[in-house]
């Protein structure tokens, strides 16, 4: 009879559970556009300097010796680490979501009633056993095991874990970004202490020449062939020089200092090779083709990941419209006196419930989500293209600038070479008197101008190329 009855009762919620899961928003469809030129010059060959490792691309062992020290200590990069560690987390209580529920638990109480209730009046004239009435206050002992269990029906945990390890996959990809960028960084700020290193030995070995040449102007002076304005004017340029030392040597110590933060370590002295700075070859970088950038840059698969995570979080919002099925049970040993726990099966007690359950009204809060998680599929899309489209452009930008300087470093070298004839020029020239004094202090100021160009220039040839190997996404294999 009570199963009759009960069919109509069913068939009522069946009806509500599905008007409920009726009306589900529809998730807006977007394709990502991973279309990329297929070259950056014309230039199609696909060898590619990212498959180098960075002790091959780098060969300067004093540089290598100072990565190795950044990539164990580097604080951000173990700030990184940690998110890969969080994120690991995440799939486990991902996965555990995905398992029944299970628990133990004892419990001891006790219960008085009133006597003019109908608890109390029930009680009173029932007997535990034959002759022995309901105890007054009743106690209560139990100790049991109970299971809970959501049924992955709409797939909604398993999407929910899906994008907990995409996301780890992406903290992965993150932490081969700070990787390759660290590496680049510690290149870069090396390659700049190099040639700070030169241009203060120019800048010393242009102040003995100017005191060289303030001497003689002093001598001129004693001979009535200048006035005291050239004395002026020359020691004039000596203290501009030794002003500009003393800049140089704050730029070595600062570019010092943001190595050994780099390297996780207090200041002190960077070991290098000052010598040959001038006369290293630029490293040799091979491009590739731009398709390559899909499967080498780290923050270009780390913005992949993270808009098929995003997808997956639609998916997961979407099936918050529709009802769950959860699953209940218990089992254990229930008395008022420990010595009835052992009586079987009189102090058994189990249960087995299954709901279906669907939200009806106020669905706002599952609507905010849900429009919340797609805006962010459709941020993700853009991000990816965004990052993408950067990734091109600043290979493109950086081949195009190491072309440029190789042609400025001739130019530049030439300039040098001219400048550094025109000072003995002007020089005997003013001995005998067929120049003035201008003339030579604009000589010697235009060519120790170019001479630390053409240092600059040298450094920016060699960060180039690292900035290109870098944009390449070479570095973190």
């Amino acid at each position: 009879m009570f199963k009759e009855k009960s069919y109509p009762i069913l068939a009522l919620a069946a009806i509500v559970l599905t008007i409920a899961s009726c009306k589900v928003p529809a998730i807006t469809q977007t394709a990502e556009n991973r279309a990329v030129p297929v070259s950056y010059n014309k230039d199609r060959d696909t060898t590619n300097s990212s498959n180098l490792q960075w002790r091959e691309f780098f060969k300067d062992k004093n540089l290598v010796a100072l990565i190795d020290t950044a990539l164990k200590n580097n604080q951000e990069l173990n700030i990184t680490l940690q998110e890969i560690e969080i994120a690991k987390s995440e799939i486990r209580l991902k996965q555990g979501q995905l398992l029944p529920t299970v628990g133990a638990k004892l419990g001891v109480g006790v219960e008085k009633v009133g006597r003019y209730t109908s608890q109390g009046a029930g009680d009173a004239g029932t007997e535990i056993t034959p002759g022995k009435a309901v105890p007054d206050p009743l106690t209560d002992l139990n100790i049991g095991v109970y299971a809970n269990w959501e049924v992955d029906v709409w797939k909604k945990l398993r999407n929910a874990k899906k994008a907990a390890v995409t996301r780890y996959l992406a903290s992965v990809e993150g932490k081969n970004f700070v990787f390759t960028n660290l590496i680049a960084e510690v290149a870069n700020a090396y390659y700049e202490l190099l040639a700070l290193d030169n241009q203060l030995e120019l800048v010393k070995q242009n102040i003995a020449l100017q005191n060289n040449a303030l001497e003689l102007v002093k001598v001129q002076k004693e001979a009535s062939r200048v006035t005291e304005l050239a004395v002026q004017k020359f020691r004039a340029e000596v203290l501009n020089s030794q002003s500009l030392e003393f800049d140089l040597q704050q730029n070595i110590k600062e570019t010092e200092n943001r190595i050994n933060l780099l390297l996780g370590r207090y200041p002190q002295e960077i070991p290098r090779d000052k010598s040959s700075f001038i006369t290293v070859s630029p490293m040799s970088v091979q491009a590739g083709i731009p398709s390559q950038l899909l499967g080498n840059r780290p923050d270009v698969k780390q913005a992949e990941l993270a808009l098929v995570a995003a997808k997956l979080d639609v998916k997961v919002a979407r099936a918050e419209f529709y009802p769950s099925l959860g699953i209940s049970a218990g089992l254990g040993l229930q008395a008022f006196k420990p010595s009835y726990l052992v009586k079987f099966p009189e102090s058994m007690l189990y249960s087995l419930a299954g709901d279906l359950a669907a939200p009806l009204i106020n669905r706002n809060a599952i609507k905010a989500e849900f429009a919340a998680a797609n805006a962010k599929q459709l941020q993700a899309i853009y991000n990816y293209e965004r990052t993408l489209l950067n990734a091109y452009l600043e290979v493109a930008t950086q081949l195009s600038k190491a072309d440029n300087l190789e042609k400025k470093y001739d130019l530049k070298s030439k300039q040098v070479e001219a400048l550094t004839r025109s000072i003995e020029i002007s020089n005997d020239l003013f001995k005998s008197a067929r120049a003035d004094y201008l003339e030579v202090l604009m000589t010697q100021r235009d060519a120790l101008e170019s001479k630390l160009e053409l240092i600059e220039t040298k450094k920016d040839q060699l960060t180039t190329r690292t900035s290109i190997y870098r944009n390449l996404g070479g570095g973190w294999k």
